[in-house]
């Protein structure tokens, strides 16, 4: 795959910005996994409980699109900017399962979905400038983080809601799958103190979205 100018990619990656954050109806390339399963009937408290870790994961869906946008942006070579590619193509369809599971749900969106996305995009950006291999050892970091979260979701959420349930596993082994690519491409392991930064942007990350 040829590497597109800066201009073209600057451009590319803005009109994803813009559909990232205002489309809310989205076509998956692979099918839900909760499609599987019934709804179950679930108590007002359960559908909250559901509806607010969903919201974060949308959310953290929209930071997702936004690293990848922004460190496909800066990539130093074809193979990193072609496996930044394929990564949000997946994501892609994490963001429209959350979606769907929002709905019905009757959850509404973060208000900060934009915040994320924006700060997302330009932590990309800049990982990359130092270089691919600390931009996808960031990819890698991310994505443990993430699994890791996602882990976490699966023990908090109500035993019926296997819909919900369903959708956080698929994307916990896509996540995986996404860290082992960007380690396999050369990804540097990154300092504790960066790890540890990480983690508490996130948590506050995570706490707004879960509220708001």
């Amino acid at each position: 795959m040829s590497k597109q100018s800066f201009s073209d990619q600057a451009i590319k990656q803005f009109d994803r910005g813009l559909r990232t954050l205002i489309k809310t109806s989205r076509h998956a390339q692979r099918s839900n996994p909760a499609e599987q399963f019934e709804e179950k009937n679930l108590s007002e408290k359960e559908i909250q409980l559901s509806g607010r870790l969903m919201r974060v994961n949308h959310a953290g869906e929209i930071a997702a699109q936004g690293l990848y946008h922004g460190q496909a942006l800066t990539a130093k070579n074809a193979a990193t900017l072609n496996q930044m590619q394929i990564s949000a193509k997946e994501e892609e369809d994490h963001l429209a399962w959350c979606e769907q599971r929002l709905k019905e749900l009757q959850t509404p969106r973060s208000l900060i979905g934009p915040v994320w996305y924006l700060g997302s995009y330009a932590i990309g950006a800049t990982a990359g400038i130092f270089g691919d291999r600390w931009s996808l050892g960031f990819v890698a970091e991310t994505e443990d983080q993430v699994e890791a979260h996602l882990e976490s979701h699966l023990t908090k959420l109500p035993a019926q809601d296997q819909k919900s349930r369903a959708i956080i596993k698929k994307m916990k082994q896509d996540e995986h799958h996404h860290g082992q690519a960007a380690r396999d491409l050369g990804g540097k392991p990154l300092p504790a103190p960066v790890q540890k930064t990480m983690q508490l942007v996130s948590k506050v990350m995570t706490t707004g979205a879960y509220w708001i």
